[in-house]
């Protein structure tokens, strides 16, 4: 009798259990038919997913684990379609193309996102952090979470953020090693408000172009320098046409890991969770690529033939001193408290 109830119970159950797996989860694959829910909560998709940088450089890679992680989780059910050296458009092009739900996925810098939320204008100040850990500590923290939280209202959700790196000077004139050699140098720069007055105020001569301009415009001698982190130095061959490298280690950038809200909105809990999971993890795996890479970037940069020079902690204070008038001009515009924040979260990091 006891075995006939157990049997019996297992049979009410397990059409129960069925209905609601298929039940489970919503949205469109290839921006458009819905398709059958998978096992897992997850449905039959295939998602955009494009970053301005190469595939080799540590973008690039944490990328493909995200891809990598997606997959296995959701047994191949949500496909990501990978695009790497701006194939979709720069930075803003594919943030806009999120916004418009165009684009499911891309990992800009935060600093073309300034004209979206103002705030994380903070992140372009210069030197601001001393080290990755430090910037891991705000960027994970409560003022990291505070930033993201503003990104809905504008279609656009953050699932976290990885590593862009310490920003370098390289240019085809001279080595610069005081707030003098920035003097009348012509220095590409990404269109943000804060380092184009930055630049100004040493002297230079700020020109801001879309990254995939980059290249031709240094070889062309139509500007005679640019400033990113190492690793994007050498894998886009910046080495070629710049001679000189100069580790200013200026403006820490962080990337941030967007997705399109009007996408986000269709996804059920199950597939949210496998998807902010696997950015967290990927972004992680990014993070340690990034700074491993750091370090090889710079002695391969120097085997290749570029002129390296450090700057002074004198010379760069001297640089801070010149630039303060900017830092105040903009820490007024983002919110002095905010900035406050960030700087009392760097100097509890480094206790």
């Amino acid at each position: 009798m006891k075995k006939w109830v157990k049997n019996a119970a297992i049979a009410l159950v397990i059409p129960s259990l069925l209905a609601t797996v298929v039940g489970c989860g919503s949205g469109k694959t290839d921006g458009g038919s819905a398709q059958p829910a998978a096992s897992g909560g997850a449905k039959e998709r295939v998602i955009k997913a494009g970053i301005g940088l190469n595939e080799d450089h540590p973008q690039g890679q944490g990328l493909k684990k995200f891809k990598e992680i997606v997959e296995a989780k959701t047994g191949g059910k949500i496909k990501v379609q990978t695009y790497f050296a701006a194939q979709l458009g720069d930075d803003q092009k594919m943030t806009e193309a999120l916004k418009g739900g165009l684009q499911e996925i891309t990992i800009p810098s935060t600093s073309p996102l300034v004209g979206t939320v103002k705030e994380y204008g903070i992140f372009d100040f210069p030197f601001v952090f001393n080290d990755p850990k430090e910037a891991d500590a705000v960027l994970d923290g409560p003022l990291g979470k505070k930033l993201l939280d503003k990104l809905p209202q504008h279609g656009l959700v953050g699932l976290g953020y990885w590593e862009n790196g310490f920003r370098n000077l390289t240019n085809s004139k001279r080595p610069v090693a005081t707030a003098d050699d920035f003097k009348g140098l012509k220095i590409r720069t990404m269109q943000n408000k804060v380092h184009l007055d930055a630049f100004k105020a040493l002297g230079a001569n700020p020109t801001p172009m879309a990254f995939s301009e980059v290249f031709s415009a240094l070889e062309s001698k139509t500007v005679d320098g640019q400033e990113n982190p190492l690793a994007t130095i050498e894998s886009n061959k910046f080495n070629e046409v710049q001679p000189y490298l100069s580790l200013t280690n200026h403006v820490y950038t962080p990337f941030v890991f967007l997705v399109s809200k009007k996408f986000w909105d269709q996804l059920s809990a199950d597939e949210k969770k496998i998807m902010q999971d696997a950015a967290v993890e990927a972004g992680k795996y990014q993070r340690e690529i990034s700074r491993q890479q750091n370090g090889k970037s710079l002695e391969s940069l120097k085997a290749k033939g570029m002129k390296v020079n450090e700057v002074s902690a004198a010379d760069k204070a001297k640089i801070q001193e010149a630039i303060k008038p900017v830092i105040d001009k903009y820490a007024k515009e983002f919110g002095e408290d905010l900035v406050k924040e960030m700087y009392e979260e760097v100097k509890k990091a480094r206790k």
